[in-house]
């Protein structure tokens, strides 16, 4: 066991940071086997979590946990002895890394926001402050948010002191570049029995179904990954198997989902993961 980086994770629990075990690459781990290869609908790499409950640290930020009779338990026995660096939740402990990843960030940084605690990084530094918010990727050139829904690998308490999270962080959320939507690229289905109509059911009752799904996705206030998946999942196993579901219906849900945020990789991936869960 990696017991200097237990013994970090300990201290850093006991100061009120969720911590978790990282693996090479700094991914976290998936130990449990209902989620190998995202089944459990989580993104890939577990970098978000999907809606298993196991014990075991495969869900990145969610897993993270403060409590030293879960970090110490025998499920997480197995990480920690193959761990290489320990992470942290900031949000979870209402804060906010603004991470830079290179000396053009860190002098925009300089001059654009307010000091406060900076840890050095690989590639540049992380700037702490008090105060949680949405985590967000490339805001700006080399600059990520990490906050509530994110992990940061725990670096050293670093120097200076910790100052409230200003407007100008927040600000860089609500102006990052909105990205542009490609067009929804759903997974065909195979053909399947019943020669594409619905033996059980109305032609009516598929379109309400697909309508509902999509109303679902769209009024998801949070965990909206878990909520495409379950969705996806749900309209598999009323029509998968009848035949009756046409890239139409699929792109349809797609592009409810890519409007709460989900990528078209993130989309055919729940989608694969939902097949994957019934057989189909």
């Amino acid at each position: 066991m990696s017991a200097h980086l237990l013994r970090t994770a300990l201290d850093l629990a006991a100061a009120g940071l969720p911590v978790l075990p990282l693996r090479a690459g700094k991914v976290p781990f998936g130990n449990c086997p209902a989620c190998t290869g995202s089944a459990c609908g989580g993104r890939p790499a577990m970098k978000t979590p999907g809606p298993c409950s196991c014990p075991a640290p495969c869900h990145a930020w969610a897993a993270a946990t403060t409590d030293p009779a879960v970090l110490t338990s025998d499920a997480w026995a197995s990480a920690w002895r193959q761990a290489v660096a320990v992470a942290y939740h900031p949000g979870g402990a209402g804060l906010t890394v603004v991470d830079l990843d290179d000396p053009a960030a860190i002098a925009w940084a300089r001059e654009a926001l307010p000091p406060t605690r900076t840890v050095p990084t690989t590639r540049g530094e992380h700037w702490i402050y008090r105060g949680a918010m949405a985590s967000a990727n490339a805001v700006r050139p080399g600059v990520d948010l990490k906050s509530t829904m994110a992990y940061a690998r725990w670096l050293g308490p670093g120097t200076g002191t910790l100052a409230d999270l200003p407007a100008a962080v927040r600000a860089l959320r609500a102006k990052a570049p909105a990205a542009v939507r490609p067009a929804p690229a759903p997974v065909p289905l195979l053909p399947l029995a019943g020669g594409g109509r619905c033996p059980h059911r109305t032609p009516a009752y598929l379109e309400r179904g697909i309508a509902m799904a999509e109303q679902r996705i769209t009024q998801a206030a949070a965990a909206v990954h878990a909520t495409v998946y379950r969705t996806f999942l749900a309209v598999l196993s009323t029509h998968g198997w009848c035949g009756c579901l046409t890239p139409a219906h699929t792109a349809r849900l797609f592009a409810a989902a890519q409007d709460k945020g989900e990528s078209p990789r993130h989309c055919a991936d729940a989608w694969t993961n939902a097949r994957t869960r019934l057989g189909l």
